[in-house]
């Protein structure tokens, strides 16, 4: 027997395959993942043909007792690959047929299509790695930083822009704003599952299937919501994939946004936190060193990420319509990109679940002028315009730095006076960070009545 007569697409051709070709055709070595969800799909699709009769009940019940011991070698690591199987929809069926013969097992084709078939199963396995991987790891990264927040409360730290000192905030409103970015991708992948929970199976190769079968049924046993209602789309829309990495995208740069900041606070020159030893690494050559690797890989797999997504889209942006061999390249990138992923929550959860803030270092570093627009805020509730009292502030600012004084605190009130005669005794009650933070209690602020009611709403929503 040649090896094409074994292939599943064997028969039209009479020649050997070129070793290189078949290597390069082959989708095996990281298509096996797919495996729970090939035989899966292969059960309900095999009881659709019952239906139409052209499987008796006694073929299906041997046709099922075969595709659970294929599951039971997989699962054990039993299963062994033959040097045909391009793929895990010829291996699973090469197997099946050597369990229960090939008079049986060739009939689970029937007008079913690997163009349908492999979508099918990774519509599947991304509906799986989504729930069971990706929302509920996200959903304990957010807790975690929850639960830091409202332990936390009390720590005020210096806030950022352009990495300069701006304004005194909570150490829990810079948690809660990752929580905020994070809750946001939470909700942006529930939305993308139920838009990929779409079953193409049944679509055949593109035109349809030929002998009836229903749709409808297959998807709703396979856990589908509804099915692809044009059989040209059934089998060549990969917008499901690129969505993945899009979505992909967009958290691994929140993830790398947030390593950043916590590799500036870990540094020595900041020292508002200290890393656990289980997230960190030392030098070959210096043995002080204690670097936050952790962190800069979840940086650095953000580009590899990136990379993914844009890879994919040359790869599927000038194919015509429908299936294409192109899209065999889907899956590489997408099983990279959800692993990444995974390891990437797993690890920032576990790098904010254990590191030590180091509060005294975040006093240390809040400075008076920090409060510059607290001491213009004193002025506006003067009744002075906002615009104008800018400008004043900004004149007490310059006058503390050309007096070399450590603070505009420390400015005479004869000083304040000469500046503007709206000034009183009660400026100097500005100065003062705790109240400046909770000035601050509008929605979204610092203060601690408005981080509750920021983290019971992300509690809220995560439900």
């Amino acid at each position: 027997m040649s090896e094409n007569t074994q292939k599943l697409w064997g028969g039209r051709f009479t020649g050997e395959t070129d070793p290189l070709m078949h290597l390069y055709n082959a989708s095996l070595p990281y298509d096996y993942k797919l495996y729970k969800a090939d035989l899966e799909g292969t059960k309900v699709y095999t009881e659709g043909l019952a239906q139409l009769g052209l499987i008796t009940k006694e073929e299906l019940v041997k046709i099922h007792e075969g595709l659970l011991q294929v599951e039971k070698e997989w699962d054990n690591n039993s299963f062994i690959k033959m040097p045909n199987d391009e793929d895990i929809h010829t291996a699973n069926e090469r197997r099946l047929g050597e369990i229960i013969g090939t008079k049986i097992s060739g009939k689970v084709h029937t007008g079913r299509s690997r163009n349908d078939q492999c979508v099918t199963d990774l519509r599947i396995y991304c509906r799986e790695y989504l729930s069971d991987k990706l929302l509920k790891n996200l959903e304990t990264l957010i807790n975690v930083l929850i639960n830091r927040a409202e332990e936390e409360i009390e720590f005020i730290m210096p806030g950022y822009t352009h990495l300069q000192r701006a304004q005194p905030i909570r150490w829990s409103h810079w948690l809660s704003s990752y929580a905020t970015y994070f809750l946001e991708d939470y909700k942006r992948l529930v939305q993308l599952k139920e838009r990929l929970n779409k079953s193409p199976l049944g679509a055949g190769a593109l035109a349809g299937h030929p002998y009836g079968i229903d749709r409808e049924y297959l998807a709703e046993k396979l856990g589908f919501d509804s099915v692809i209602g044009n059989s040209l789309v059934a089998v060549s829309d990969r917008d499901f994939v690129v969505e993945i990495l899009f979505w992909s995208t967009l958290f691994m740069n929140h993830i790398s946004r947030f390593a950043e900041d916590l590799i500036i606070y870990s540094t020595a020159e900041f020292g508002f936190i200290k890393l656990s030893d289980a997230y960190s690494t030392g030098s070959s050559l210096m043995p002080q060193k204690k670097n936050a690797d952790s962190l800069e890989l979840l940086r650095g797999k953000s580009g590899r990420v990136f990379g993914n997504l844009s890879g994919l889209l040359m790869s599927l942006k000038g194919i015509p319509s429908t299936y294409n061999k192109d899209m065999q390249e889907d899956k590489e990138p997408l099983f990279d990109c959800l692993t990444t992923v995974e390891h990437s929550i797993l690890i920032a959860t576990g790098v904010i679940s254990t590191l030590t803030v180091q509060s005294d270092k975040m006093a240390a570093a809040l400075t008076m002028d920090m409060l510059a627009t607290d001491l213009a805020d004193y002025l506006v509730r003067k009744g002075v315009p906002f615009r104008e009292t800018h400008h004043i502030s900004g004149e007490c600012v310059a006058l503390a730095e050309k007096e070399g004084l450590s603070g505009i605190d420390k400015i005479t009130m004869e000083q304040y006076k000469q500046i503007d005669n709206r000034f009183e005794k009660d400026v100097y009650e500005t100065f003062n960070f705790e109240q400046s933070v909770e000035r601050r209690d509008a929605t979204g602020g610092t203060a601690r009545s408005a981080i509750i009611k920021q983290l019971n709403s992300i509690k809220h929503d995560l439900v």
